[in-house]
């Protein structure tokens, strides 16, 4: 069974979100068509697609690329991040559904999450863990900001990855923890605080001091030093 454009962008983007998708990593066209079943001009138009919402790049004469965002780039993208989300929990209610319901959502979201902890599926508590913001917006009933959050995330996502992020699993399921808990409470304005400062966590745990991945290639393969000296 073929996939659509749309559906092979999707996938990129989620397997961007699960961490199976690197930064750098090379995305071959007949390898992407051979993959879904589509023609090679379905899949160049799916890349370019993703080209124009930042997430892989071309070089010439070398392909598709999973883009590797700069230091300047994550900070963007974190901060973007803080404005709609923030902004989602400031209109909690406006969209007339009830915090209940939000909140059922979300804890069997972190239950997921726990499970994925506990068990071996690395790809899975990425993603979890990462849906969690998605599913915020998705859950109060903002489809359109759950689009550009689903980007923005994945983008924050793509720098973990590149900048090996300290934050600890479990560290970032308790503070979604947290984020519900003051929700459940009626206290939107705790929340707001919480969800900003969970966010600046996983920003702060970024080594942007890290090597690239060619820069450690470089540094692997420069000739050996014979001598003292």
């Amino acid at each position: 069974m073929s996939s659509s454009q749309t559906e092979i962008a999707q996938q990129v983007v989620e397997s961007i979100l699960a961490q199976k998708l690197a930064p750098g990593e090379r995305l071959g066209e007949q390898a992407l068509a051979d993959l879904f079943g589509v023609s090679r001009t379905l899949v160049r138009e799916a890349l370019m697609q993703l080209q124009a919402r930042g997430f892989v790049e071309v070089r010439s004469r070398r392909g598709w690329y999973v883009v590797e965002p700069s230091v300047e780039d994550a900070r963007d993208a974190f901060s973007a991040r803080r404005i709609v989300e923030a902004g989602i929990l400031a209109s909690a209610g406006d969209e007339g559904r009830p915090l209940q319901a939000v909140t059922r959502r979300l804890r069997q979201h972190i239950a997921d999450e726990q499970s994925a902890i506990d068990g071996a599926d690395a790809a899975a508590r990425a993603f979890l863990l990462a849906d969690f913001h998605v599913c915020l917006a998705e859950s109060m009933g903002h489809r359109s900001l759950t689009d550009v959050l689903r980007d923005l995330t994945a983008r924050t996502t793509l720098a973990a990855s590149l900048y090996q992020s300290r934050h600890e699993a479990s560290q970032s399921c308790q503070e979604h923890e947290a984020i519900v808990e003051a929700i459940e409470a009626g206290d939107l304005a705790l929340a707001r605080d919480r969800l900003l400062a969970h966010i600046g966590h996983v920003e702060e745990a970024l080594r942007p001091d890290t090597p690239r991945i060619h820069d450690r290639l470089r540094d692997s393969l420069s000739p050996v030093q014979r001598t003292p000296g």
